[in-house]
């Protein structure tokens, strides 16, 4: 009796299983997969072999191996379906707001807790609203000569008269700085490398494993962002008073723009809401900027002709320009050959390596259906190296972005669609300025050649990319 009923049970809970992964109300069926081990699922795996630099394994793989457009898997914490191709990456892009919306993992609101107890999700909104205005290109045309300004800096205090540097602390010096000054006028270096650590740890929290424990990263970062609120609000409060006495200016920054800015019944931000804000705005303003300006290093350093070519495109401009004067929006606009190479770089190592949405309701995707609630993540490179999209992935051509570029939907560096990174214009100034001092100053070589590159969450050399460096002679 005993064997008949574990044999009626056994086959009720298969029969659950089959209906549960396999069955759904249209007779289609979940994207083919595997979810992993309980709770942690897949995570460990994908994002473990980040960590040995090859993000795009953990995709490719399984599109071999279940479906090149849609497959199953479970990531922190959360039922998943991953979107493949093109195709995948329109059809998220194309759907926000109707099928599908933004989503973080839970983790994130610990470590950006909003002061108005709404979710990240709906600060994000809010956020994206009031970008636009932030970043609009009146706006963008000034932070050119600034951006300039303290690029000259950095490359005097960073670069200039070393043997040799480790070029990834000094990106995020450049691109961090950078922030600081033109969110929050913080332009003393003192004061910037107060913040810089801090929010190194933030960055790192943000896609760890959600432990809160004594020295976890995830741990690290919520003491981080709780540490860089406090700051911040110690800046806000004082630059409001410094508004009110006409000690600052109404648009000398993004801070300024925020205190003063009203939603649609008139009412000012909170402090702490700005903070949140600008703490954001930080992370976002600088890091993937950072990884992408190493990566240029690196390959400028390994493809010399391709140097050339971004060293006479930028010489030209140098000598366009009289003794010490700042570069303007038009000399940004004649560096197309650089921004391809800087495109190409993104394409073969993005910094942004894909994100999370969520689906609004059921749907059914190429005969696969998606449940309500199901997480759905877009990856940068199931088409960036992808040969289906990009002939030769692995071959280093900025040839891929000329004339009307690459088809669309194929490289999504910043995102697609209504999502698409609101910063992509000011992060293409902060590359090119980079670029361009750069080159005019250097040329280098790497002393690691081959160096291991870790994804952590966004690819940089594990090493840090240490370079010797050759100053042109004047």
């Amino acid at each position: 009796m005993e064997v008949l009923y574990m044999s009626l049970f056994c086959l009720f809970v298969l029969s659950s299983l089959y209906f549960l992964f396999y069955k759904t109300k249209a007779g289609a069926r979940l994207p083919p997969g595997r979810t992993g081990w309980p709770v942690i699922g897949e995570s460990l795996e994908f994002l473990s072999i980040g960590w040995k630099g090859h993000p795009e394994k953990f995709i490719f793989d399984r599109m071999a191996k279940y479906s090149p457009t849609v497959f199953r898997t479970h990531l922190l914490g959360e039922r998943a379906a991953v979107f493949c191709g093109a195709a995948g990456n329109k059809f998220l892009f194309s759907n926000e707001n109707k099928l599908v919306q933004a989503w973080w993992p839970a983790s994130v609101d610990k470590i950006f807790p909003s002061s108005t107890q709404t979710s990240s999700k709906e600060e994000a909104i809010k956020m994206r609203k009031m970008l636009p205005n932030i970043l609009k290109p009146e706006a963008l045309h000034r932070y050119v000569e600034i951006m300039d300004h303290i690029a000259r800096r950095h490359f005097a205090d960073g670069w200039d008269n070393k043997k040799e540097v480790v070029v990834f602390p000094l990106a995020k010096n450049y691109t961090f700085w950078l922030a600081c000054r033109l969110f929050v006028s913080i332009e003393d270096p003192a004061q910037v490398q107060k913040f810089a650590e801090p929010f190194n740890l933030l960055a790192s929290g943000l896609i760890s494993i959600p432990i809160d424990l004594p020295g976890t990263p995830f741990n690290k970062g919520i003491k981080a962002s709780n540490f860089v609120r406090k700051e911040l609000v110690a800046i806000i409060k004082q630059r409001k008073l410094d508004l009110a006495d006409g000690k600052a200016s109404p648009t000398q920054d993004i801070l300024s723009h925020m205190l003063l800015a009203t939603d649609d019944s008139g009412k000012s931000m909170h402090e702490l809401d700005i903070a949140d804000k600008i703490l954001g705005l930080l992370i976002g303003g600088h890091d993937t900027a950072s990884s992408a300006c190493a990566f240029i290093v690196k390959y400028l350093a390994e493809l010399p002709h391709i140097y050339d070519r971004v060293y006479h495109e930028q010489m030209g401009i140098a000598r366009s320009k009289a003794a010490g004067e700042l570069l303007k929006w038009e000399d940004v606009q004649k560096m197309k050959y650089s921004w391809n190479v800087a495109c190409e770089v993104m394409r073969m190592a993005p910094p942004l390596q894909g994100a999370f949405r969520e689906a609004l309701t059921d749907f059914t995707y190429n005969g696969f259906s998606i449940p309500k609630g199901w997480k759905l993540y877009w990856s940068a490179n199931s088409t960036h190296k992808n040969p289906e999209f990009f002939a030769e992935p692995m071959k280093f051509e900025p040839a891929r972005f000329e004339g009307s570029g690459p088809a669309p939907y194929t490289f999504v560096p910043f995102g697609g669609g209504p999502r698409m990174c609101p910063g992509k214009e000011y992060a293409r100034l902060e590359i090119l300025v980079f670029m361009h001092h750069l080159v005019t100053r250097f040329k280098w070589e790497m002393l690691i050649p081959n160096e291991t590159i870790v994804v952590d969450p966004m690819p940089i050399p594990a090493k840090g990319l240490p370079v010797r460096l050759f100053p042109h002679r004047s």
